[in-house]
C-alpha cells in the first residue's frame, strides 16, 4: 500500500496519476481495471483537467473517460482525491467559476480536494487571481490550491496578498521536476517557499517517456531550455544506474524525486496495470536507498542554465 501524507495541504497518497493523454489512449476496460488497481494499492490522487485552452485546446475527452471509468470501477467519491486545474490562458475572459462548472460536470463530481492554477506567460494580476480562487474555496468547491510553474516573484505576491487579506494562499507548487530538470525545484527561489511550508508536487518526472528511453508518439510537455536531445542521451545513464539497483528506470526516476525532502507527491502517467505496479516499487527504493539513488544520477542535472525563478 502507498502511504498517505498531507504535504499538499490535504490527506492524499504519496503517488498520484495524471490524466493528460492518458485515459483517452486506453481501451475503456483497461482504464477501469487500472483505476481499480490504483485505488486498491493506495494511489488515490488523480490530477484531472479539461484540456481546452491555450496550447491545450485539444478538446480531449480524457477527463470524461476518467469519470466514466471511476463509476464503472465502483470507486466511490470517498475513496479518491481529485486535483483539478484552473487555466490562466484565457483568464479572466473565462473565469474560474465557469471553468470549474465545466470541469466538474465532465468528470461527474461536485467538488475537488485541490486545484492547480497555472500555465501563463504574460503579466499576471495576482490579487485578482488570489481573490477569485478564495471565492471558490469559500463556495466549497475545493479545499486548497497550488501554483503550476509560476514565476517566483508572483508566488511571493500571492502569499503576501493572501496573508494581508486573510484569504487562502497557495499550499503547494506543481513543478516539472526530474533527474534532469532540477533548477526551479532545487533553486534558491522556490526553496524559500518549501522551507516556509509549501509542498512540492513533482510532475513530468519521465519527460513524457524520453527519460526512460522511449520515443513517445503522443504530445508531451514543453521542452524548457531546449534540453530534450540531451535527455535522450541521459536515458542510457538512467538505465545503467537502475540496473545497478536492480530496479526499472521508472522506479529510479520516481525514487529520485521522492528522496528530495520538499516533495510531497509525485505525479506520473501510466497506461497499463503492469506499469503502475512496477512504479509502486519506487516508494520502497526511495525509503531504503534514496540518498544513493540521487548520488548515482546526480550528474544529470541538465537544465542548470534555466532561470531558477521561473522567468
Amino acid at each position: 500500500m502507498v502511504e498517505k501524507q498531507s504535504g499538499l495541504g490535504f490527506g492524499t497518497s504519496l503517488l498520484g496519476l495524471g490524466s493528460w493523454n492518458t485515459w483517452d489512449r486506453m481501451e475503456f476496460g483497461d482504464a477501469v481495471a487500472l483505476l481499480r488497481q490504483a485505488v486498491d494499492a493506495g494511489v488515490t490522487l488523480f490530477d484531472v483537467a479539461h484540456y481546452n485552452m491555450g496550447p491545450h485546446a485539444e478538446q480531449s475527452r480524457t477527463d470524461v473517460i476518467f469519470g466514466r471509468a471511476l463509476r464503472e470501477a465502483g470507486i466511490g467519491r470517498s475513496e479518491f482525491q481529485l486535483c483539478g486545474k484552473l487555466w490562466l490562458w484565457d483568464y479572466p475572459r473565462v473565469g474560474f467559476a465557469e471553468q470549474l462548472d465545466v470541469s466538474f460536470e465532465r468528470v461527474g463530481v461536485e467538488a475537488a480536494e485541490a486545484v492547480v492554477v497555472g500555465d501563463y506567460f504574460g503579466p499576471l494580476d495576482v490579487p485578482r487571481v488570489v481573490t477569485e480562487v478564495a471565492e471558490q474555496v469559500r463556495a466549497g468547491r475545493f479545499l486548497v490550491w497550488g501554483v503550476n510553474n509560476w514565476r517566483a516573484a508572483d508566488v511571493v505576491r500571492a502569499l503576501e496578498f493572501a496573508e494581508a487579506e486573510g484569504v487562502p494562499g497557495p499550499r503547494f507548487a506543481q513543478l516539472k521536476y526530474s533527474v534532469v530538470r532540477r533548477s526551479m525545484a532545487e533553486g534558491a527561489f522556490y526553496r524559500r517557499f518549501f522551507d516556509a511550508g509549501l509542498g512540492l508536487q513533482a510532475s513530468d518526472v519521465f519527460e513524457g517517456g524520453v527519460l526512460l528511453g522511449r520515443e513517445p508518439s503522443r504530445k508531451i510537455g514543453a521542452d524548457v531550455g531546449g534540453i530534450r536531445e540531451s535527455i535522450r542521451a541521459a536515458a542510457e545513464v538512467v538505465g545503467r544506474a537502475a540496473a545497478e539497483f536492480g530496479v526499472s528506470p521508472a522506479q529510479l526516476a520516481i525514487a529520485f524525486c521522492l528522496a528530495f525532502e520538499p516533495v510531497a507527491n509525485v505525479l506520473f502517467g501510466v497506461s497499463r496495470v503492469g506499469q503502475l505496479m512496477d512504479n509502486l516499487g519506487a516508494v520502497r527504493l526511495a525509503a531504503e536507498y534514496g540518498g544513493e539513488v540521487r548520488s548515482a544520477v546526480g550528474s544529470l542535472w541538465l537544465d542548470a542554465a534555466v532561470p531558477a525563478d521561473g522567468a
